[in-house]
């Protein structure tokens, strides 16, 4: 048995930057996953502002450039009547995002940890979380070739996904959890040129495309959780009619060529207590919502630098756990509520209400708005400082006097 600072389940976008991040301090972490890299996963593949300067900050944003996935700078919602189209702001500097493979990205983070002097242990499957009266002291698991290992660590973090092993061993508490919202499928298509990232809205419907790697738009589209067994019934047929809500679309799709089988199903939305004696959930383990405002990678990139800090001021700085550790979900929450509550009622598809429609309309033309409304969904603008009854105030009045002149 060896002894680790940390041990990280789960290698992809929460995992490994977690590992590169303890291990550029100088801690002994060990990283394992079940799967080999480069691999695929389910994704929704956007990884908006936020998480483009962390990569940046990281120093690996060249290698993400460098595969030749195109950026996106605009963002539009075509809600039927009226399409709401923007830029959005700028954080660090940053207001570009960009939508690679999971192949692709997963591989230049795992790579990154081991740089940084991480052990990466890849096609290891963990058995067991180990505790030592009541605290996670380790794992038990078996290599590649089937060997049983046992490591032990201060802390054992699982970053891995919502089915997490740490989370089950441990029986994380969950709150604020809310039900499967919509099912979505996607897939990837060539010939279909795409600018920014285009999103189309409608009763009980909705779609959203951005380009990926080696020419190919992605296109998730998602109806009500409700109705997921008429979808999967027949999904290119159900997903190819729901196309033709928007004919100029479908139209461009079917001009297109598809390249890969559907992918998809559906989530759950909740937060679970992210730490306890020994143990630490990062990325989806900790947190997760609905995929249709696609803030899953920015999240985990997030998240990841939140609890390397509070574990740094444990390891380092001598921080009492419980006191690091209850800080970091603290800000964590507080952070991620706002866009929770936003992604899960639109991801309901229902129309919207008539005060929203109402404030769509207003929006409508209003540059500055519509640059706003759109950063709300890249996450560089809270939706608390949108729908502040004084920012509602100010477009609603600027309507007024356009329609007014």
């Amino acid at each position: 048995m060896s002894e680790y600072d940390a041990i990280v389940i789960g290698a992809r976008c929460a995992g490994a930057p977690t590992a590169m991040h303890l291990a550029r301090r100088g801690w002994r972490v060990l990283l394992v996953d079940r799967a080999t890299f480069p691999s695929d996963t389910v994704s929704t593949h956007l990884l908006h502002a936020p998480a483009i300067a962390a990569l940046d900050r990281w120093g690996l944003l060249d290698r993400v450039v460098a595969t030749g996935c195109p950026p996106i700078s605009t963002y539009s919602f075509d809600f039927g009547p009226i399409t709401i189209a923007g830029t959005p702001r700028p954080v660090d500097g940053v207001r570009t995002a960009y939508a690679p493979r999971r192949t692709v990205l997963d591989k230049i983070l795992v790579d990154a940890a081991a740089e940084a002097g991480a052990e990466v242990r890849e096609g290891f499957t963990v058995d067991e979380v180990l505790t030592d009266d009541g605290v996670i002291v380790g794992i038990r698991g078996r290599s590649a070739n089937g060997t049983t290992i046992e490591e032990r660590a201060r802390v054992v973090i699982g970053a891995d996904g919502r089915n997490s092993h740490v989370a089950r061993a441990v029986a994380a508490e969950e709150y604020n959890t809310k039900p499967m919202l919509q099912w979505s499928f996607y897939t990837y298509w060539s010939g279909l040129p795409i600018d920014g990232m285009e999103t189309v809205i409608r009763p009980n419907r909705g779609w959203g495309a951005f380009p990926s790697n080696d020419d190919l738009t992605l296109i998730v589209l998602g109806w009500p959780y409700a109705e997921a067994s008429a979808y999967k019934a027949d999904v290119e047929a159900n997903y190819m009619k729901t196309l033709e809500l928007a004919p100029e679309f479908a139209a461009r799709v079917r001009e297109a060529k598809r390249e890969a089988r559907f992918a998809g199903g559906a989530v759950a939305n909740y937060f679970r207590k992210p730490y306890g004696p020994g143990w630490a959930l990062v990325g989806d383990a900790g947190y997760t919502k609905d995929p249709i405002t696609a803030q899953g990678i920015t999240d985990a990139f997030s998240d990841v630098e939140h609890c390397s800090n509070a574990l740094v001021e444990v390891f380092e700085r001598g921080a009492p756990f419980e006191s690091a550790m209850s800080q970091w979900q603290r800000t964590r929450d507080e952070q991620a509520m706002p866009i929770y509550e936003f992604t899960t009622n639109l991801a309901t598809l229902a129309p919207p209400p008539a005060e929203m429609q109402q404030l769509l309309g207003a929006m409508h033309g209003n540059q500055d708005a519509m640059d706003d409304f759109v950063s709300v969904v890249a996450a560089t603008l809270s939706p608390v400082e949108f729908f502040d009854p004084e920012s509602i105030r100010r477009i609603m009045a600027k309507a007024d006097r356009t329609i007014a002149v």
